[in-house]
């Protein structure tokens, strides 16, 4: 009971600044203050403690540690440039070795948990009161350096900037042993990947200033392999302010580095970069078969068995960065390898066959391995890869050598800027149009209708054909304007012949809501003229709801439409179309017509289609009529009609 009266004796007469943003805490902590200290000055965050602080007397803080604005720790960091002696304590809700070693730099008298356990506040207190003797310093110091030293890396380095002492962490992690450290420079022992003003800035800091650095650093280790580490380095000082050696503590922080930024950071420090980009084929198929954990399974298993394979097998690359989405890197400087180029290409390549041939245990799944590699080294090697990866993705091959392909990309990238460009200025000035190329009867060769073609008319006054525009616009939002117009146009186009017109539509059309919408709004309004539009239906990869595209044609045939499949026998898929759309007219795709004159295959293909078509009641017309004697074989193959240059070019349509 003396003793606590003794205490409270000795710290009345203190100023207490107590800083704490939670009210509750800070209710029930100042009841307890309020026995020990007559005056307090409250705080609400650490930057209101700062300020406080430096506008009073202040013996003694306390102060939590998280809080917004700026926390307890970086408070006392500014306090301490003010007042290195001040009496300072935390008091925190968090038990972590972070704010125990922060508190050691920082100088701090205490560490308590919240709530306050009366018996150890009365002890801190005892502390502050008493300075502590040199035996609880020492005993203090000793246990907050096993920490330390057990949770960090911890270095000393004399003022001559040679290694004094390095913990075993420190070795762990660099793969340097004691005896290769100890003695030698610490800046040409350690393998740095950071830029040397990066160096330099370290050196003045510490050095210079004789303040502490802190900041995240990149290193590699002794076989190449990158770390990164969290690092406060404090230079210690003598009474007259001499350094007399480097404190170095740090946290290795690789493994919640982003591996992407690693790769870029690696990349910046090569001077001559080479990377390889990995992907798990079908990963998207992987993950919906075997469900996410087990393919995040998958993908550490691989990158483990890459980092055994390719790194540990041939010196080449140091280490494989396992991305996202079952995507892995491989980088290196060739500047650094005995190797050129080729001979690189060549390994990386026999490498990826055997991976392909090998497999992955996981429990009772067996998975085969698949993957495909894009390799680059000259400009933009990142970029390139990337590139390349898309590449071979829709390539369906495994392996590209992928340099100077940005550079095709972005000539690509820029022709189409000026096509949208184009687009834009045509719409805007009605220089979409339609022109009309004939259909012919086969017996009479008299033209029974027109298709009605889009074409564009730029500012030069030349005719550019969709080919060139089309499925840019499908990129952007001109897409849906030009099919509008070109059903306006194509309607207009009635009252000028008593010919049929045949529209193209795609699937992708009529799943558009306005679009689909249009189409009907215009059939009603010319309901006499129904019976004159055919729709030309084009396939659409795209296609997501074939309900809404089958009630749409059973609509608008209820209404008189024809309904034709265009460009039949170009893909697989036109058999079930068929199934779906019940068309009235089959549009042979004209890439077997054009043939069928000498190429036996196409003639006997086009021959089957015929005969198909008329055991359903369709008629057929033939695309690409380009001469006379295509035709005499249409006409004897039984083909209605024909459409093609030989009969007619597209034009516009005069009244």
């Amino acid at each position: 009971m003396k003793e606590l009266q003794d205490i409270i004796e000795s710290t009345k007469h203190l100023t207490l600044l107590y800083v704490e943003d939670n009210a509750d805490a800070k209710a029930s902590t100042l009841g307890i203050l309020d026995e020990f200290f007559e005056t307090i000055i409250v705080a609400d965050d650490g930057s209101d403690g700062l300020e406080k602080y430096k506008s009073n007397k202040i013996d003694v803080v306390i102060t939590d540690i998280n809080m917004p604005i700026m926390n307890g720790l970086e408070m006392l960091q500014a306090i301490k440039e003010i007042n290195p002696d001040v009496i300072s304590l935390i008091l925190s809700a968090y038990n972590e070795s972070d704010f125990f070693i922060e508190s050691i730099k920082l100088g701090v008298e205490g560490y308590l948990l919240k709530p306050i356990d009366f018996e150890q506040f009365l002890s801190v207190l005892k502390k502050i009161v008493l300075k502590m003797d040199a035996l609880k310093a020492k005993t203090l110091l000793r246990q907050y350096k096993e920490i330390a030293d057990a949770s960090s890396i911890f270095t000393i380095i004399d003022k001559n900037k040679k290694i004094k002492y390095v913990n075993n962490a420190f070795c762990k992690i660099s793969g340097y042993s004691k005896e290769e450290l100890i003695g030698e420079k610490y800046s040409s022992t350690l393998n740095y990947l950071q830029e040397k003003r990066t160096y330099d800035e370290i050196w003045d800091t510490i050095s210079e200033k004789k303040e502490i650095y802190q900041g995240i650093l990149k290193y590699a280790s002794k076989k190449g392999k990158p770390f990164y580490l969290e690092t406060t380095i404090k230079p210690i000082l003598s009474v007259d302010g001499e350094i007399i050696e480097y404190i170095a503590l740090r946290h290795d922080v690789t493994a919640i580095m982003n591996p992407y930024r690693q790769l870029i950071d690696f990349m910046n420090s090569c001077k001559n970069p080479i990377i390889v980009l990995m992907r798990i084929e079908n990963f998207g198929n992987l993950e919906n078969l075997y469900g996410e954990r087990v393919s995040q399974e998958i993908q550490e298993k691989l990158s483990q068995w890459l980092e055994n394979f390719i790194v540990e097998k041939d010196s080449y690359f140091n280490h494989v960065y396992m991305l996202r989405n079952g995507e892995y890197a491989l980088a290196n400087d060739i500047s650094t390898l005995q190797y050129t180029p080729k001979e690189v290409i060549q390994n990386i390549h026999q490498c990826q066959k055997e991976i392909n041939n090998s497999r992955i245990d996981i429990g009772d799944l067996n998975y085969d391995i698949s993957i495909i590699m894009s390799l680059a080294y000259k400009d933009e090697p990142l970029e390139n890869a990337k590139y390349g990866l898309k590449k071979l993705l829709k390539s369906k091959q495994n392996f590209i050598v992928a340099n100077n392909l940005a550079q095709e990309v972005h000539k690509e990238a820029q022709e189409n800027i000026e096509i949208l460009k184009m687009l834009k200025q045509a719409i805007k000035t009605k220089n979409i149009v339609s022109y009309f190329q004939p259909i012919v009867n086969n017996q009479t060769k008299e033209i029974v209708k027109y298709e009605s073609l889009v074409r564009l008319i730029d500012v030069f006054d030349r005719i550019i054909s969709p080919y060139f525009f089309l499925n840019i616009s499908k990129k952007a939002k001109y897409y849906n304007q030009i099919t509008s117009i070109v059903l306006d146009n194509s309607f207009d186009a009635l009252s000028k012949t008593d010919k049929d017109i045949s529209i193209n539509i795609s699937a992708l059309d009529i799943q558009n809501d306005e679009i689909r919408s249009k189409i009907l709004l215009l059939l009603e309004r010319n309901p006499q003229e129904a019976k004159r539009v055919t729709l030309e239906l084009l396939e659409d990869e795209e296609v997501r709801d074939f309900t809404i595209i089958k009630e749409f044609i059973t609509k608008v045939k209820g209404l008189g439409v024809k309904i034709a499949i265009d460009d039949f026998g170009s893909g697989y898929s036109n058999f079930v179309r068929l199934l779906n759309f019940q068309p009235d007219i089959l549009k042979i795709d004209g890439s077997l017509i054009k043939n069928i004159t000498t190429d036996e295959l196409s003639l006997s293909v086009v021959r089957t289609m015929v005969t198909f078509a008329k055991e359903q009641n369709l008629q057929v017309i033939a695309e690409y009529v380009e001469n006379e004697e295509i035709y005499k074989i249409l006409h004897a193959l039984g083909v209605e009609y024909s459409q093609g240059y030989y009969f007619g070019k597209p034009e516009p349509l005069e009244d």
